[in-house]
């Protein structure tokens, strides 16, 4: 009783004489952190290791298991108790052979991803410009029994105003007006061939879909102007139910434990080179961010769970489940925000898409990080996009958050194509976004009020609507929502 009493006396002379323990303010908090990344970033060492050691990282092959459990052991080494997999079985697809002629000469072309398991056909060729809706309209028999020729992206001189539409979603229009084949043309200069899903839904399409370089592509549109041009298209794939696994770590909240931000980048890749942009600097700065929330004793009040996403690449296979299942449980209330790295780096500014009730509390947020490097530009946006990650919690109207990144445009042009490899990733870029993501989700999962809170459904659609949207999900059989 004498020992008890004598701590309490001293406790109290403790706090008369002033010797309380400092509370950290928000900049010395984020100056430790910045110190600390600065000199023990890991982002770029592991990513490289994985690159060399792994190679590519496509659902449910060999390498993408060998990728799940690199990371699951480096959350581990990084201190992580609640380490999970988090597994999924799907129908994944894999490129066999392709051979693609045109009027009986060979033209270089790669499959995109959930083209048919095996496909012979020939078809006179129509150019579809740009392959939207409006493209179609005019003539809707211009493509019946032939094969559609369109532009991955927006052609110059075309009407203002025009929202492009992803591949797949292409490939589903060219489907809806009766092609029996479709040739996408890349974007990129030097015969760079792209590959990626065709795929709205994430099964087989019942027709084959190509893709062929720039400089053959708008060759093959003069032809087309003058005269008339015919394919064959030859291929064979794969098409398995296989089995692959999310990676999840969870950070328990100190005070508000059953509220949870996720962070997430998808782990997995294409086959044609290793991934290393798409999307080896997000998964792998995610990593680090973990690892830098340990090393520096980070406890915010909610919950944070590191989540590398396999799956992403052929239909969202793996934030899908996820979703999926914290509906199945009634937990999905529980998620209030979701951050997602998808091909970024050296941040400048966030995006905070859904419905904001205090859009100051990321500008200032974004002043915080600026004290530390002014490098960060604080640029703000709120805008979503579709076919990442972020995409089923945004549907179920969880708020979304993604930076703005300020990465050299050209690495760009290797998106999805043989040549995203290690080489073109710059180290300092990973550092920068392991510093300021680590500081982003922080101060959310930290914050004395979440800037926004889940929007209900009539929210959810409206918000789809704002952001030209509601063709995208109707295409891609998202839109749940009843006209």
């Amino acid at each position: 009783m004498k020992k008890q009493l004598f701590i309490v006396l001293t406790a109290i002379l403790a706090v008369s004489c002033g010797e309380t323990k400092k509370v950290e303010s928000q900049a010395e908090l984020f100056a430790r952190i910045d110190a600390e990344i600065k000199q023990n970033a890991k982002g770029y060492s592991t990513l490289k290791e994985a690159t060399e050691t792994i190679g590519h990282r496509l659902t449910g092959s060999e390498n993408g298991a060998k990728a799940e459990e690199y990371t699951y052991t480096k959350f581990k080494e990084y201190g992580f108790e609640d380490v999970e997999y988090q597994t999924f079985e799907v129908e994944a697809w894999s490129r066999g052979t392709v051979s693609v002629s045109i009027n009986d000469e060979p033209v270089k072309a790669v499959t995109l991803g959930h083209s048919p398991v095996e496909a012979n056909v020939t078809g006179e060729i129509v150019d579809m410009g740009n392959g939207l809706e409006v493209d179609y309209a005019a003539n809707p028999d211009a493509v019946k029994d032939k094969i559609a020729l369109v532009y991955i992206s927006i052609l110059e001189g075309s009407p203002e105003g025009l929202s492009n539409l992803h591949r797949s979603e292409k490939t589903a229009l060219a489907i809806k007006y009766g092609a029996k084949g479709i040739i996408i043309i890349n974007q990129v200069d030097n015969g760079v061939l792209l590959t990626g899903t065709a795929s709205v839904t994430g099964e087989l399409i019942p027709i084959p879909a190509v893709c062929i370089g720039k400089e053959d592509g708008m060759a093959l549109k003069e032809t087309l102007k003058e005269g008339t041009a015919s394919a064959t298209i030859e291929m064979t794939n794969n098409s398995d139910m296989i089995s692959a696994r999310n990676v999840v770590a969870t950070l328990p909240g100190s005070e508000l434990p059953e509220e949870i931000i996720v962070i997430g980048g998808h782990l997995d890749s294409w086959d044609l080179a290793t991934g290393a942009i798409d999307n080896g600097i997000g998964s792998f700065a995610v990593l680090d961010i973990a690892r830098a929330f340990k090393a520096n004793n980070l406890q915010p009040k909610r919950t944070v769970k590191f989540v590398m996403f396999m799956g992403e690449e052929q239909g969202l296979f793996g934030s899908r489940h996820m979703v999926a299942e914290a509906l199945k449980a009634g937990s999905m209330d529980k998620v209030k925000y979701m951050m997602n790295l998808d091909m970024a780096g050296n941040p400048i500014g966030m995006n905070a898409g859904g419905k904001l009730d205090n859009e100051a509390f990321f500008t200032d947020l974004g002043d915080a990080i600026q004290q530390q490097d002014s490098i960060y530009k604080n640029e703000f946006s709120n805008r979503s996009g579709l076919h990442s990650d972020h995409q089923p919690f945004m549907l179920e109207g969880v708020p979304i958050l993604s930076v703005h990144s300020n990465l050299d445009r050209s690495i760009y042009g290797c998106y999805h194509s043989d040549c995203d490899d290690f080489n073109l990733v710059n180290e300092e870029h990973m550092t920068n976004t392991s510093r300021f993501g680590t500081m982003m989700l922080y101060g959310l999962a930290n914050a004395e009020t979440l800037p926004a809170t889940k929007m209900d459904s009539e929210t959810t659609k409206e918000f789809m609507i704002k952001n030209d949207l509601k063709e995208k999900l109707i295409i891609g059989g998202d839109w749940k929502w009843e006209e």
